[in-house]
């Protein structure tokens, strides 16, 4: 079933609460370090604000347990936000409340404010219906924006749906979802996934899924070495999860794993996870004990470049290594330029996860990207085939 869209309502005078996902970190100063998600939600702003919308904005920032703290405040996002728009954008002092009531009744068409961080209410993560009617009762229409916060059955983010007249998608989240619905529905082959990042029981269910779906599944990070381990392979010091070696090595007997995924044949190692420690190149496979793997090495990143350059479609989530330590981030930012170079001869790229992202700004190639996902977490469980519950409260 189609997801509603906000262009196909009309919003002129209307009171149109967008949840957009503004959770962007700080510097120490107290300003906005990243926009990029600021960024990501504009559309959806501009589209309201152009249709003469009165627009009241909402996120979240941090974790600040359930009650105020003016280090998680939405204040540094309201200005980068105001200069983004070339105008000012006001900010409540709450999200609820007789005096937020009071600002909204004033906006005008075209006007907009910010509520504060939701999270400063214990209710919002707790999905409280008191809590989302309050939400509720400030709008006409709610627009949900925040892919990045869709798996979250929060009140702002699925709870508020049953207290407004009319609901929808924003922009952003049907962008996401038309990407990550590709990749699983008909995706063009060769299609390659690169997964990397720490955990394997992050991601298990996603491999899973994927296994079905993706033509070659390329394995990196440190999830790398809890595989390995599963296959009798020798891993030093490297970072594991002795828990998930039973369930790597059940998926490394299905037949289909057998065919698809690729794990590292040498490594980059080091004698200490620590910036200017000893590192080198190993011989294979194995890493003798007293080192610790901290990147794929020369020929898996070649060969996992190669295997990327041939894909038609390509999913990526997750670094290959150390990837905040130079010179550890090579495999990271072989990756990225590969995905680039595909997508540059015609093929379909997505790519999610904080490291990840980050790695093709580093690489300078973000703007050679089809899709770069907002969502890491969002994206992996979308990935997964679980329905979430921000796009669920949407139908």
């Amino acid at each position: 079933m189609p997801l509603p869209s906000v262009e196909n309502l009309d919003l002129s005078g209307k009171r149109v609460f967008i949840r957009a996902d503004l959770n962007v970190p700080l510097d120490g100063a107290g300003n906005v370090s990243d926009d990029t998600r600021i960024r990501a939600s504009l559309p959806t702003v501009r589209l309201a604000l152009e249709k003469r919308a009165r627009v009241i904005l909402a996120s979240h920032l941090g974790r600040p347990r359930g009650k105020p703290d003016p280090k998680y405040s939405l204040a540094p996002v309201a200005k980068r936000l105001g200069e983004l728009l070339g105008r000012a954008v006001p900010l409540a002092s709450d999200c609820v409340g007789p005096e937020v009531e009071k600002r909204v009744a004033a906006l005008g068409d075209g006007d907009i404010l910010l509520l504060e961080n939701l999270r400063f209410h214990a209710e919002e993560e707790k999905n409280d219906p008191g809590f989302a009617s309050a939400l509720g009762s400030l709008a006409d229409i709610w627009v949900n924006d925040a892919f990045g916060a869709a798996h979250r059955a929060h009140a702002s983010t699925a709870g508020i749906a049953e207290f407004v007249r009319e609901k929808a998608a924003g922009l952003l989240l049907l962008r996401e979802v038309k990407f990550l619905s590709g990749l699983l529905v008909k995706a063009p082959s060769p299609f390659v996934a690169v997964v990397g990042g720490a955990k394997v029981g992050d991601k298990l269910a996603v491999l899973s899924n994927l296994l079905d779906r993706a033509d070659r599944i390329l394995v990196g990070g440190a999830m790398a070495y809890t595989f390995l381990r599963a296959r009798d392979r020798q891993v030093g010091d490297s970072l594991l999860e002795p828990d998930r070696i039973p369930d790597a090595a059940a998926m490394l007997r299905d037949e289909r794993a057998s065919r698809k995924l690729a794990l590292p044949v040498d490594h980059v190692i080091a004698r200490e996870m620590k910036a200017g420690a000893e590192s080198k190149a190993s011989l294979g496979e194995d890493i003798d004990a007293g080192w610790t793997g901290v990147d794929i090495g020369p020929r898996t990143a070649a060969a996992y470049a190669a295997e990327i350059r041939g894909a038609r479609t390509i999913f990526w989530n997750g670094p290959m290594g150390v990837f905040e330590i130079a010179p550890w981030n090579e495999g990271t930012l072989t990756v990225a330029r590969a995905v680039a170079e595909a997508t540059g001869g015609g093929a379909t790229s997505v790519v999610g996860g904080g490291d990840s992202v980050a790695a093709i700004h580093a690489a300078g190639v973000a703007d050679r990207i089809t899709h770069v996902s907002t969502g890491g977490g969002a994206s992996l469980e979308f990935l997964e085939g679980r329905d979430l519950p921000g796009i669920a409260a949407l139908r």
